[in-house]
Order: structure tokens, then sequence, then C-alpha cells
């Protein structure tokens, strides 16, 4: 017998390790739950890639995922949230929720006191291109005035933990500087890698400018539709869970050895079940070695 939908995992896949803050969110948030993560590390990074292209990638994690029994799937990708969510939601029969709504609207949220809030975006040049965030806080504040700033050197400084280097310091000076001249009220961290990087862009931008985590966002929204939708599991998992535990799967598409050492960075763990695998379509899955 299969088991009840709340008994299903929750899907997650990124194109690479960057989503593995939203894991993190979600994973202290929902104990009960078990989470399977893919990690398009082959395919890294979807921001230089045409629409069609991260619409293709993005179908071909979703039914992967799909193939393996989730209830529900979490985009932790903000390239493929702002171009392919749409097109994952007509392939497959599974609630999705991306990260740039949620994000958008936390920060509509706390900044609700403000007349004409100034909000700040950072995120990578292409998700910053993408206009999504402008668009999904501009649906939620019609007053909301919205600065984007591309940030890309902090996806390499996060992967390799330079986050308290004074070069990731003048780094920081160099993007953040015309944001701060603009005194927001919050500056939305729009790329999953750069919750990572948090003291060093707080302590930039100023201690009184909110800082909006949006896999922090995506999760609570995720708590929230659970409940709703009466997908929650309401079974308490025997024992004390632990983030990357064997209650959760972990796929990666390349360098699985590199995602390890990356997610001993961001997580202060490794994955106890890390497996490599090919996704070229769910008729042309290829299974791969577990790495322990």
């Amino acid at each position: 017998m299969s088991d009840p939908a709340n008994k299903l995992p929750i899907g997650i896949f990124d194109s690479g390790v960057g989503g593995l803050t939203v894991y993190r969110a979600l994973h202290d948030r929902l104990p009960n739950e078990r989470f399977i993560y893919l990690g398009d590390t082959a395919r890294v990074p979807y921001g230089t890639k045409s629409l069609a292209t991260v619409e293709r990638y993005a179908i071909e994690n979703s039914e992967f995922l799909a193939s393996l029994g989730i209830k529900m799937l979490v985009v932790a990708c903000n390239t493929a949230s702002a171009l392919a969510l749409p097109a994952i939601r007509a392939k497959i029969g599974i609630e999705v929720v991306g990260v740039i709504g949620p994000g958008g609207r936390r920060a509509v949220e706390v900044t609700s006191g403000r007349e004409r809030p100034v909000i700040g975006v950072i995120a990578t040049e292409a998700t910053v291109s993408s206009g999504a965030y402008q668009a999904a806080i501009q649906r939620a504040s019609a007053t909301a005035e919205v600065i984007q700033q591309g940030c890309p050197l902090f996806v390499p400084l996060a992967e390799e933990g330079w986050t308290r280097e004074p070069e990731t310091y003048s780094i920081a000076e160099r993007y953040l500087a015309r944001i701060r001249e603009s005194r927001p009220d919050a500056l939305v961290l729009g790329c999953t890698h750069y919750p990572i990087l948090r003291d060093v862009i707080q302590s930039t931008i100023g201690e009184d400018v909110q800082l909006i985590d949006s896999g922090e966002a995506t999760a609570d929204e995720v708590v929230a539709l659970l409940a709703e939708l009466g997908l929650a599991d309401p079974d308490e998992v025997g024992g004390s869970r632990r983030l990357c535990d064997d209650l959760d799967h972990f796929f990666v598409t390349d360098a699985a050895e590199r995602f390890a050492n990356v997610a001993e960075r961001f997580l202060g763990t490794t994955p106890s079940k890390l497996e490599a695998i090919e996704v070229y379509g769910l008729d042309q899955v290829k299974g791969g070695s577990v790495i322990k």
C-alpha cells in the first residue's frame, strides 16, 4: 500500500548548492518532515542559460523528484523560480513553491509601516535582469520603491567559505554602496548563497536595515501551505533530528565530493545519503553511486 500523501517527503531542487540554505530553513521549521534534495551541479549556473534551456532543466529536475514520490516541490533556485514555475506547474500535478514570491511578500510585510518603503534586492545578474523580485514586490505593494543590484562574486565567496576576509568586505562595499545611499528599509537576499554572507552584508548595508532571507520566507509559506492542504505529517520523528540525517536523501548530477564539502561549510555537516545521478528526463534517469 502506498504512503498516504501527508507521509510523503518534500522535494527541493536547485541548480547547485545554494539551495542548501533553503533546505536548512525548511528542516528547522518542519522537524516531522523528510526531504529529497536535487542539486543540478552538472549544469550550474542556470543564470547564463536561455529561457528555453532553464525551463527544460527545471522540468527534468521536477519530473525526477516527482517520480520518487513527493507531496510538494520547492524550487530553491532563484533563476528557475523567476523563469520556469509556470512550465513546471504545467508538467507535474504537485503543489510547487518558488523562492521569489515569498521573499518579495516578506519584504513588503516587514516594511508595511512605511508610507513609501524603499526595498533593496541583491541577486545574481540573471535574477536582477528578469525583474522577478521587483514584480513580486510591486504586486504586494503599490508604493514600494525597489532598488536592485547584481552581486555575482558573492556566490564563489560563499562556496569558498570566505565569510570574514577583508576582500569579502571590500567587494560587499562596492556592491552595496548605491543601495545604502538610498537608505533602504529592507534588503532582500535574492540568491540562496547570500545568507552565508549575512554578517558581511548586514555590517555593510547598516545594522538598521532589515535583511530578508528568501529561503526563510519560503519555508514559512510552506509550513502554512502544508497546514492549509492537510499535507503536514502529524507524527513526530522518533529521536532527535539533525541536518542531513539519514531521513533525508540528496542527489547531485555531478561533483558529489565538492557538494559534500560545500555542505559542510554551509550546514556544518555532510549528507548521510548523497547519490550521484544523471537526469535527462524521467525515462532516461541513470543510477549512480552513493557517497558514504
